[in-house]
C-alpha cells in the first residue's frame, strides 16, 4: 500500500505539471494548437515543425501560447506525404471498417512547444487524469508521428514513457534514442546516427581524407553525432583539426557572431574536409558566410540537410565548393505528386497549414515586395513561394499548380510514408483485421499497438522493412552528391552504405569535382610543425597530429614538443607560453599612482580638519559657531581624522594587523561623527517641530547629547569587538586565478562578512535615521539647524557606499581601493557640508541677523495664515533666557515652558520678551537665554 500511495504521489505530480484543460477562456485551443484534423475510427497524431522557429522564445517569461514564424516548406511537405498515405490507405480499404483520422500539431522545431502539444493530444475529455495505473489509458491518439528533430523526439520520448504511447519518428536519429531502457516507445524508420558516422568516417577513409573540421548543433541531435563520430574517425585513421558549436535556437542573439567566429574558423583552417552536423536554416547562414568570404572547402551533409531542397537552390551556391552526403532511403510516388498538384483538406476535416501556404503561394501582397514592406509581410527568403499570378487570382484557397513538385524534392518524403504503412500494418494485426472486417476492438490501449509495432514486418515499393531490437530501421543510406546543374545544384546519387555490412560502396567512381575542376580528387591532410608554447595532440597512430596550447602551470620552449613542461615552483605560465615566471604580488603599493593619491587626499582631509579646528576655537564666539556647537563639532572633527587615518591602513602589504585596524578605526571614528550630526538633527527636530505638552517632555527626556553619543559610539565598539572575536578580518588565502600572472594578496573581512556587514549597515542605519529626522525639519531656518545639510551629507553618505557594495561584491580585486575611496568621498562630504560653510559665515559672513529678524521669518514660512487672523496668538518654542549668561549670548531650548506667544494688538508689532518663571527647562547646544515669554502684537486692518 506505501509503495501504491508513493507511485500515487509521483504520477499525480507529474500528471498535474503536463495536463491542461482544451479549452480556455472560451478559446478552442487544440484547434489553435494543433492546425490539422480529420476524424477517425482510429486517429494518428503527427508532430512535424511547419514553422521553424518560435517568436521571442529569449524574451518569453510568462507561460503564454507559442508564437511560431518561417513557415517551412520541406516539413510542411513531410506532414502532407503523412497525410496523403492515410487517405490512400482509407480509400484502398486496407483496413476493412475502420476509417484512419489524424491531429497535427505544429512543433516549431521547439521542444517545449511539442511538449504543449503532445499534452493536447493526448487529454481525454479536456484533460489528463491522475492515475496510478496507466494499462487501461485510451486516448483518442493512439500512436505520435514525428518529431523532426532528435531533440524534440527526447523530450517527447520522456513524457510519452509514462502512458507508453509510441512515437515514430522518420527523421530523428541521434543515437541516444536508441536506448529501450530509457526511451522504450521511440521507435523510428531510419537507422541511428551510430551508423551514419561510421559511413562518414568510412568515406573520409576511402577517399584519404584524415584532416577534418567538424561543426555542430548544440542539440540533443548534434552533440550526440559528434560524439559518435570522434570514436568512428578514430577507427578509420581520421584526425580532427577543430570542432565548433552552433547554437540550434535561431532567435539566439549571439548566433550571429557566433557563425562568423565559426567561418573564420573554417577559413582560417588547413583542413580542406568540413563535417556538418547542422539544421538546413544553419547550413544555409553558414553557406551564406562562405560565400560572403569566398571559401570553398569540401562539405559533408548529414542526413538532416544532405537533401534540402532549398540549400540546393541557394544564390552563388556553387561557390562554396563539393557537397557530399549520406541521405536515408528515399524514393518517388507519382499518386503523392498529383495530390500535391490538387492539395485540399481532407473531407470532414481542417488543415490550417494548407490555407498557410496557399495565401503563402497565391495570396496577392504586393505591397511586401515595396522597399518598405508592412511588419505582417513574410520574410524575403518566404515571398519567393509567392506566385507571380498570385494578384489575378480572387479565390486563393481554391487554387494550385505544381510549385510543391518542383521546389522541394518529393521522394525525400518516402520514410514518412514507410512509417504510415508501419501504422497500418500494425493496426491490422492488432484489430485482427482480414479481407472484409477488423474484428479487433477499436479503443485500445495505445501499449497494446506499441508492442505489434515492434513485431511489423511488411514489404513496399519491393522493399522489406522492419524494426531492430533497438526500434530502429537498418535500411542503410544512399551516398550522393551535389553537382552543379546551371546556377544551381542537384543530388546524384553515386554509391551506398550497407548498415550490415558497414561498407561504403562507390558506384559512380569518375565525376568532375568542383574543388579541382577536374576528375583529380582534392586532398585534405595534416600537418604543419608546432611552435614553442604548443605540443602535438596524438589523435591516432596512423593520423598526424594537431597542435595545441600548452595549459596553464605548463610550457614548451621547442618546436614540435610531444608534451609538456610543468612549471618550476614558485613559477606560473598562462595558456600558450614557452616559458614560466613567478607570478607577480599585487597590493597597493606606496610607490604606485592610486595609493599616493589616496594617501594625499586622506593627509589633506586631516590637514583640513586642523585648520577647521583653529577656525572654530578662534572665533568660538561668533553666532555661526555658537550655532553649530563648538564641542560637538570638535568630537565629529575628532571621528573624522580617526576615519581619514584609517585609510592609511590600507595602503602596504596587508598583515593581519592592518586587515583589522583598518576596519575597526573607520567604523568607530565615522559612527563617533555621525552620532554628533545624529544630535543635531534630534535637536532640531524637538526644538521646531509643534507638539503637545506632553509629548514635548517626552521627547525632551531623551535629549542628551553626551549619552547619546556614547551609547551610539559604544553599540559600534560592541559590534567591532564580536567581530573581532568571532570572524576577525585576516589576509586572504584564496589561490590566483590560473589564467592570471598576478597574485593578489588583500584583507578578507571574514570568513562570513557577516562583521563587516553589520558594521556597514550600522552606520548607514544610523546615517539614515540622522537623515529622516533632518527632513522632518527642512523647513526650519537654516541660521536654527543644519538641516540642508545634515540631509545632504547623509544621502552623500548613503549613495557612496551603496555604489560600493556591489562593486565590493562582483570584484573582489578592486574592493581595496574601492572602500578606501568611499571613506574619503563620504569624509570629505561631512566636511563641506558641515565645516566648510560655517568657517566661511565665521570668517566672512553677515552677522547682522538678530534672534527676533530668525524668529519673525521662521514664523512667517510656518505660520502664513496669521496676518489673516486678528486677536489669535501662536505659541512656539524658542531658546530659553539663562539670565546668568546673557553676555556671551548662549541659548538653550525649553522643553515646554519657553513660548513664543503672538497676541495681536492694534498698538503694537514688535516683538516683546517676558520671563516666564517656574518652569523647568532643558538645555540644548543653541543659543542660550533667558527663558522668555514673546507677544508679538498687530495691529488689525480694515479696508
Amino acid at each position: 500500500m506505501e509503495m501504491c500511495g508513493l507511485l500515487c504521489s509521483l504520477l499525480s505530480a507529474l500528471t498535474i505539471l503536463s495536463s491542461i484543460l482544451l479549452c480556455v477562456d472560451g478559446c478552442d485551443v487544440a484547434q489553435s494548437i494543433c492546425g490539422a484534423h480529420a476524424p477517425g475510427d482510429v486517429v494518428i497524431g503527427i508532430m512535424l515543425p511547419c514553422h521553424q522557429k518560435v517568436k521571442g522564445i529569449g524574451e518569453r517569461i510568462r507561460p503564454e501560447n507559442f508564437l511560431c514564424s518561417n513557415f517551412d516548406l520541406r516539413s510542411f511537405l513531410r506532414s502532407l506525404a503523412i497525410i496523403h498515405e492515410l487517405e490512400e490507405i482509407n480509400a484502398a480499404d486496407f483496413l476493412p471498417g475502420v476509417h484512419l483520422g489524424y491531429l497535427m500539431c505544429d512543433t516549431c522545431s521547439y521542444a517545449s512547444k511539442a511538449l504543449q502539444d503532445v499534452r493536447h493530444m493526448l487529454a481525454v475529455n479536456g484533460s489528463l487524469d491522475v492515475k496510478c495505473n496507466y494499462t487501461d489509458f485510451r486516448p483518442t491518439v493512439k500512436i505520435i508521428l514525428g518529431a523532426l528533430y532528435s531533440e524534440e523526439s527526447i523530450a517527447l520520448a520522456r513524457l510519452l514513457n509514462v502512458y507508453m504511447v509510441p512515437l515514430l519518428s522518420s527523421t530523428s536519429s541521434s543515437p541516444e534514442l536508441s536506448d529501450k531502457l530509457r526511451y522504450p516507445v521511440f521507435m523510428r524508420t531510419i537507422p541511428s546516427d551510430y551508423h551514419q558516422t561510421k559511413a562518414v568516417a568510412k568515406l573520409m577513409h576511402q577517399y584519404h581524407w584524415n584532416w577534418i573540421g567538424v561543426v555542430y548543433g548544440d542539440d540533443e541531435y548534434g552533440k550526440a553525432a559528434f560524439q559518435s563520430f570522434l570514436m568512428d574517425a578514430e577507427t578509420n585513421d581520421v584526425c580532427v583539426a577543430y570542432h565548433e558549436v552552433l547554437p540550434h535556437n535561431l532567435d539566439d542573439s549571439h548566433s550571429g557572431e557566433r557563425i562568423k567566429q565559426v567561418a573564420q574558423q573554417i577559413h582560417s583552417s588547413s583542413a580542406q574536409v568540413v563535417l556538418l552536423i547542422l539544421k538546413a536554416e544553419l547550413v544555409e547562414i553558414l553557406f551564406k558566410e562562405m560565400i560572403r568570404t569566398n571559401t570553398s572547402r569540401i562539405w559533408i551533409a548529414s542526413d538532416v540537410w544532405s537533401r534540402s531542397w532549398s540549400l540546393a537552390q541557394m544564390d552563388d551556391i556553387n561557390r562554396v565548393g563539393d557537397i557530399l552526403g549520406f541521405t536515408f532511403v528515399a524514393g518517388k510516388s507519382e499518386s503523392f505528386d498529383n495530390y500535391l498538384k490538387n492539395l485540399t483538406a481532407t473531407p470532414g476535416g481542417y488543415n490550417y497549414f494548407i490555407e498557410e501556404y496557399k495565401n503563402l503561394r497565391f495570396n496577392c501582397s504586393s505591397e511586401c515586395f515595396s522597399i518598405k514592406p508592412p511588419s505582417y509581410c513574410p520574410s524575403p527568403e518566404l515571398l519567393k513561394i509567392k506566385s507571380g499570378d498570385a494578384c489575378n487570382f480572387k479565390e486563393p484557397q481554391e487554387q494550385n499548380d505544381d510549385y510543391l513538385v518542383t521546389a522541394v524534392d518529393t521522394s525525400e518524403t518516402f520514410l514518412s510514408r514507410v512509417a504510415v504503412w508501419a501504422v497500418a500494418n500494425a493496426l491490422k494485426t492488432l484489430l485482427k483485421c482480414n479481407s472484409s472486417s477488423c474484428s479487433g476492438e477499436i479503443n485500445f490501449p495505445p501499449w497494446k499497438l506499441l508492442k505489434k509495432l515492434k513485431e511489423v514486418r511488411f514489404k513496399l515499393d519491393n522493399q522489406n522493412f522492419y524494426f531492430d531490437k533497438n526500434g530502429d530501421f537498418v535500411n542503410g543510406y544512399d551516398l550522393i552528391i551535389w553537382e552543379k546543374f546551371g546556377h544551381h545544384r542537384r543530388f546524384k546519387k553515386i554509391g551506398k552504405y550497407q548498415v550490415l555490412h558497414e561498407r561504403v560502396e562507390v558506384d559512380v567512381e569518375s565525376f568532375t569535382w568542383l574543388s579541382t575542376g577536374n576528375i583529380t580528387k582534392p586532398q585534405s591532410r595534416c600537418s604543419a610543425s608546432c611552435l614553442p608554447g604548443w605540443v602535438k595532440k596524438i589523435l591516432n597512430v596512423s593520423c598526424c597530429y594537431n597542435c595545441t596550447q600548452c595549459m596553464e602551470g605548463t610550457y614548451s620552449d621547442g618546436p614540435d614538443f610531444n608534451a609538456c613542461k610543468k612549471c618550476p615552483n614558485g613559477t606560473w605560465s598562462l595558456k600558450g607560453w614557452d616559458h614560466c615566471k613567478p607570478r607577480r604580488d599585487s597590493y597597493m603599493r606606496w610607490s604606485d599612482p592610486h595609493p599616493i593619491t589616496l594617501v594625499a587626499a586622506a593627509a589633506f582631509g586631516i590637514l583640513l580638519l586642523l585648520v577647521t579646528l583653529i577656525i572654530f576655537l578662534v572665533y568660538r564666539d561668533s553666532p555661526p559657531m555658537k550655532r553649530a556647537e563648538v564641542r560637538l563639532s570638535c568630537v565629529m572633527m575628532a571621528g573624522l581624522a580617526v576615519s581619514f587615518a584609517s585609510v592609511v591602513c590600507f595602503m602596504g602589504r596587508p598583515t593581519i594587523h592592518l586587515c583589522r585596524a583598518r576596519q575597526v578605526m573607520y567604523a568607530m571614528g565615522f559612527t563617533l561623527c555621525v552620532s554628533c550630526i545624529l544630535v543635531k538633527a534630534y535637536r532640531t527636530f524637538l526644538a521646531f517641530l509643534p507638539f503637545g505638552q506632553i509629548t514635548n517632555r517626552r521627547l525632551h527626556r531623551f535629549y542628551k547629547p553626551p549619552v547619546i553619543v556614547i551609547v551610539i559610539t559604544t553599540l559600534q565598539g560592541i559590534i567591532c569587538l564580536l567581530w573581532l572575536i568571532l570572524d576577525s578580518p585576516h589576509i586572504d588565502d584564496t589561490p590566483p586565478s590560473p589564467q592570471s600572472m598576478t597574485n593578489i594578496i588583500q584583507c578578507s573581512e571574514g570568513d562570513t562578512y557577516i562583521g563587516f556587514a553589520t558594521m556597514l549597515s550600522y552606520i548607514a542605519l544610523l546615517a539614515l535615521v540622522g537623515f529622516l529626522l533632518a527632513f522632518k525639519g527642512r523647513k526650519v531656518p537654516q541660521e536654527f539647524s543644519e538641516t540642508g545639510y545634515i540631509i545632504f551629507s547623509m544621502l552623500m553618505y548613503l549613495f557612496v557606499w551603496v555604489c560600493f557594495i556591489p562593486v565590493y561584491i562582483t570584484n573582489r580585486e578592486k574592493g581595496t581601493p574601492v572602500q578606501a575611496s568611499a571613506i574619503l568621498v563620504s569624509s570629505y562630504g561631512i566636511i563641506f557640508c558641515h565645516f566648510l560653510p560655517k568657517c566661511y559665515e565665521a570668517l566672512w559672513g553677515s552677522k547682522s541677523d538678530t534672534l527676533e529678524r530668525i524668529l519673525r521669518r521662521w514664523r512667517v514660512i510656518s505660520s502664513p495664515n496669521l496676518d489673516s487672523e486678528a486677536g489669535s496668538e501662536t505659541y512656539i518654542d524658542v531658546p530659553a533666557m539663562n539670565i546668568s549668561s546673557q553676555r556671551n549670548d548662549r541659548f538653550s531650548i525649553s522643553s515646554t515652558s519657553t513660548i513664543l506667544r503672538n497676541e495681536v494688538t492694534p498698538t503694537d508689532s514688535e516683538p516683546v520678551i517676558t520671563s516666564i518663571p517656574n518652569e523647568k527647562s532643558y538645555s540644548y547646544p543653541l543659543p542660550n537665554m533667558p527663558a522668555t515669554k514673546m507677544t508679538r502684537r498687530r495691529r488689525s486692518l480694515s479696508i
